[in-house]
């Protein structure tokens, strides 16, 4: 981390602002802000008809088991960050690492809905709400972002990934205003605001340590080159060969060839 260092103390403190505008834009509500209104609500006809998207419960049990979930996801993704970025020194190839990840993937999520989901009709697709999340979730998460991520991680390290995981809250309450008909809240545009400051805070220690190594790279290198000795071996001359004198089964032929090689 490097706490002792101006860019280690602005990733940490960069990191808790982040993580408190996240809590803080999802505990707490506060006063309605109306900044738009688009009236426009994607999940209006499953709602007025009955026909729920999603079976949602309300037990303790299954609040308990949804936030180890949720932290268990954080820890692996993470670590997965972490995998990547040892994984792109030897195989930096993000096309065919996200075909191989969707693959695998979709082969366990096949299998999981299988055992859940016995209803049939459950898994028709029509030209819905539905679709659109497939799509969405099959394009843009599967495909295009996790590429991204590769390519990023094996660019500037996981920890310049992660920072903008946060961010995707902010992304989350905007589409929400917009496609769901759901209202923005003071605590919303406060937990933004410490979200972007922290991520602005992290990327400025992130530069401030790019920029300490860059300087610190060529003094090693220079007093390695002071190091360094310059050895200079001269051949014996022709009339040294001629004459024999100092140099015994002397060929004269072979040291000039030796020398220009």
């Amino acid at each position: 981390m490097g706490i002792r260092s101006v860019g280690g103390k602005a990733k940490v403190v960069g990191t808790v602002m982040g993580i408190s505008g996240a809590m803080l834009l999802t505990f707490y509500k506060g006063a309605e802000i109306k900044i738009w209104k688009t009236r426009i609500d994607l999940l209006k006809h499953y709602q007025s008809n009955g026909h729920g998207v999603f079976h949602l419960t309300s037990s303790h049990s299954n609040h308990a088991l949804g936030c180890l979930l949720a932290v268990g996801n954080c820890f692996l993704y993470a670590l997965w960050l972490i995998i990547q970025a040892k994984m792109s020194t030897t195989y930096p190839c993000p096309y065919s690492s996200t075909a191989l990840m969707c693959l695998m993937a979709s082969i366990q999520a096949s299998v999981y809905a299988l055992c859940m989901e016995k209803d049939w009709s459950q898994w028709k697709l029509g030209w819905n709400i539905r679709l659109l999340t497939a799509a969405y979730a099959g394009i843009v998460v599967a495909g295009i972002m996790i590429t991204l991520v590769i390519w990023c991680v094996r660019l500037k390290g996981p920890l310049f990934v992660s920072i903008f995981s946060p961010l995707t809250l902010v992304g989350v309450a905007v589409a929400g205003s917009i496609c769901l008909n759901e209202n923005l809240h003071l605590g919303s545009i406060l937990g933004a605001s410490l979200i972007v400051c922290g991520l602005y805070v992290v990327l400025w220690g992130k530069n401030a340590e790019i920029k300490k190594m860059s300087q610190l790279i060529p003094l090693k290198s220079t007093s390695t080159e002071a190091k360094t000795t310059e050895l200079v071996i001269s051949s014996p001359t022709n009339d040294n060969c001629k004459n024999g004198s100092n140099v015994q089964n002397c060929n004269c032929n072979d040291l000039l060839e030796k020398e220009e090689k």
